[in-house]
């Protein structure tokens, strides 16, 4: 086993209760992330971001 991968190995038999509910939520943020960005900023979406782009700096 390299150093590099000794250093990125972990022992899965020796995770607490802890650290799996630690993973699990960064996991799942993670993926909550991804689909919010992957909905929010497809390419289909232009029209509508760009018409919203300044509307805060609009005097209605």
């Amino acid at each position: 086993m390299s150093n590099l991968e000794h250093y990125f190995s972990t022992d899965w038999s020796a995770m607490t209760g802890q650290d799996w509910a630690g993973l699990i939520i960064t996991v799942l943020v993670f993926f909550g992330m991804l689909i919010t960005f992957w909905r929010t900023l497809r390419p289909s979406k232009r029209k509508e971001l760009e018409e919203e782009k300044y509307k805060i700096l609009k005097d209605d």
